[in-house]
């Protein structure tokens, strides 16, 4: 049993967020979305450099629908996978939950 920082109440050891109040609990590291994978930022970048038209780092950070366009399109031509490209480099592209690549 652990109790929230912010407002004292009790948590069980499992807890990621206090009940009563909603500040998430110290110590509980895992994502809310449930998804406890990490995407790797140089192999996004050499699937997009290598793969990119068509598509296969999409499918890899779980952009299947975008995936299967940017296949069938062949990155659209070429463009979608540059800008892809570009923006994995920057550090703006993220997967399908939201979480940044990790470095």
């Amino acid at each position: 049993m652990s109790f929230c920082p912010s407002c004292g109440a009790a948590a069980g050891s499992q807890a990621v967020v206090c009940i009563k109040c909603g500040v998430a609990l110290p110590g509980q590291a895992r994502s809310l979305s449930g998804s406890t994978e990490d995407r790797e930022w140089l192999v996004v970048v050499l699937l997009c450099f290598f793969l990119g038209i068509f598509g296969i780092h999409r499918f890899y950070t779980k952009h299947t629908t975008i995936g299967v366009i940017q296949l069938l399109t062949l990155g659209g031509c070429g463009v979608w996978a540059l800008i892809d490209f570009i923006l994995i480099v920057v550090g703006n592209y993220k997967d399908a939950n939201g979480n940044p690549l990790r470095r």
